[in-house]
């Protein structure tokens, strides 16, 4: 582990044991961590490292997952006010009759229930740093009241007669398309002009090209210290495979979840995690939906996968198929390993639910020579 100092926050680059390629976790102050080491996520984070030094705002776009949130602190943590507040306000978490309030304040009296003045988060960040996550959600007023305080400087609070001067870097996260908006008229264009001095872009997990494996190792290994395992087993080779087939469309987050939860439902530590459940509601006794719904969500239930299962190969791949037999062995094959998994290498239980004999389990898995302990 290699430590050095970036202005006045001490960071260390570590490299995570046992995984292959090296790659970095860069450790902040308090506990936002960076990992991955594809071409387009560190691009990202090396942009964010180059605006932090700039006293201006910055735009974080991304989908939900890819880490809006670790940005925008590293873009505070790496700032000349790394050691002034953070304040973060999601405003997308608010009724719309609030966030004016929340961002402003208000006087007592100003609107009932107000029973004494209240600061905004505009005067909470002053002189620090103001993220406001789901940007996209603010009220065409609120939008219009966030202009001036960043053309100006001023805020006034609501009650108020007199401005109050902040001096506030601000950096806003949405998974919107704002400039679209803005041409629908949704959003102000003049807002947006004012906002995105910077504009960074995080990649979804689907195109960062080697780090679904990196992170899946990295939760495993971290929930396996916290189960208090002795030693890392590693993944099976058919769950890696499903690990970097899934689209994961909530991305880090989502990666996360179902790597944690798949070790801590494994019980033995002392082989290979052999399933993952990406669909943590897939039951045969989840409520089914009542019957007027269940024609709008028919066409899409049969494209989700659920409990890592896998899946016959889109229509549109049949004609790259050269080999019929090798590649119906292959699909067979994933079947087997995927229940084999699920039911932790009961081989009797295996077979019931794959509705087959013991003996027929047996030839099936000397046929595709799925030993156990190997996949």
């Amino acid at each position: 582990m290699r430590h050095f100092s970036l202005g006045s926050v001490k960071c260390c680059w570590s490299l995570l044991p046992s995984i292959g390629d090296f790659h970095y976790s860069l450790d902040m102050k308090l506990e936002s961590q960076f990992i991955g080491q594809s071409g387009a996520f560190l691009d990202a984070v090396e942009r964010a490292s180059r605006a932090a030094a700039m006293n201006r705002p910055v735009l974080v776009i991304g989908e939900r997952g890819t880490g809006k949130e670790l940005i925008a602190e590293r873009l505070h943590r790496l700032s000349s006010r790394w050691d002034e507040p953070l304040v973060t306000m999601n405003c997308a978490a608010l009724p719309e009759t609030l966030i004016e309030a929340e961002l402003f304040g208000h006087e007592a009296g100003a609107f009932t229930g107000a029973t004494k003045a209240r600061a905004g988060r505009f005067e909470e960040a002053d002189h620090g740093t103001l993220f406001l996550d789901e940007l996209g959600t603010l009220s065409m007023g609120a939008q219009e009241r966030l202009l001036r305080a960043v053309e100006y400087g001023e805020v006034t609070r609501i009650g108020a007669s007199r401005p109050i001067r902040v001096d506030v870097r601000i950096v806003a996260a949405t998974n919107d398309d704002l400039p679209a908006l803005a041409a629908a008229g949704e959003f102000r264009a003049d807002l947006l002009d004012r906002l995105s001095f910077e504009v960074i872009t995080l990649p979804p997990l689907r195109v960062r090209e080697g780090d679904i494996g990196v992170l899946a190792e990295y939760f495993g290994r971290r929930m396996a210290a916290e189960l208090e395992w002795d030693r890392w087993p590693g993944f099976a080779p058919h769950v890696m495979d499903a690990l970097e087939d899934h689209p994961w469309p909530g991305n880090v987050r989502e990666l996360r979840n179902v790597i944690e939860r798949a070790v801590y439902r494994w019980d033995v530590p002392d082989m290979p995690i052999a399933h993952v459940q990406f669909d943590p509601f897939d039951s045969p006794w989840r409520p089914r939906p009542p019957e007027h719904r269940r024609s709008s969500t028919a066409a899409g239930a049969s494209a989700v996968t659920t409990g890592g299962a896998p899946t016959m190969p889109a229509a549109t791949s049949f004609d790259a198929v050269e080999d019929l037999r090798a590649a119906v062995d292959a699909h067979e094959r994933a079947i087997l390993a995927h229940a084999l998994g699920k039911h932790r290498w009961n081989q009797r239980q295996t077979a019931r639910a794959l509705g087959l004999t013991y003996d027929q389990l047996r030839h099936c898995i000397r046929k595709h020579a799925l030993m156990e302990g190997q996949d």
